[in-house]
């Protein structure tokens, strides 16, 4: 079976690092794409009602992680299930997987780290709302955190994770 046309690309799989006063949370990302090369800026698309849209809209500094393909099983945690009523971030620091970077928690394993402040883009939607809320995000500071491969859609496909 062929795959529509929006998914024959095989994209790669990111992880939101979100933060207000001492609230924090995760969320898995896959509408991201880079829109600038100076300054250097990308579109991300943060799914509604997620406690990581309302940290976003509160504080617009976050980091966008690019997860390892080794990182995968992250993704029940961070993607299919909301930090409203699930404490991803104690999880995770259980299972000691976070670290701090400029003041963020972090994925320890994750490939790359961006941070970025976002302005928020209002879409004119007024018949069918999208999903998903858009940022124009400009890039602060970048830190290349280990090599590796990246986690990418058709992985979770393969895993069944996402669906086809």
């Amino acid at each position: 079976m062929m795959k529509k046309p929006w998914n024959r690309t095989d994209l790669p799989v990111y992880s939101i690092s979100s933060k207000c006063d001492s609230e924090e949370n995760m969320n898995v990302i896959t509408y991201m794409t880079a829109v600038s090369m100076q300054p250097k800026q990308f579109i991300a698309a943060v799914y509604n009602q997620t406690k990581t849209l309302e940290l976003v809209q509160r504080n617009p500094h976050f980091v966008i992680q690019l997860l390892s393909k080794d990182q995968y099983r992250l993704v029940h945690l961070l993607g299919k299930q909301s930090g409203k009523t699930v404490r991803k971030m104690d999880r995770l620091k259980k299972r000691k997987l976070i670290t701090y970077w400029n003041g963020f928690a972090v994925l320890t394993d994750a490939l790359a780290l961006m941070e970025v402040k976002a302005l928020h883009l209002k879409v004119d939607a007024s018949v069918n709302q999208p999903d998903h809320q858009l940022f124009l995000c400009e890039l602060i500071h970048y830190k290349n955190n280990k090599e590796g491969d990246p986690l990418t859609i058709d992985i979770l496909r393969h895993h069944k994770i996402v669906r086809m």
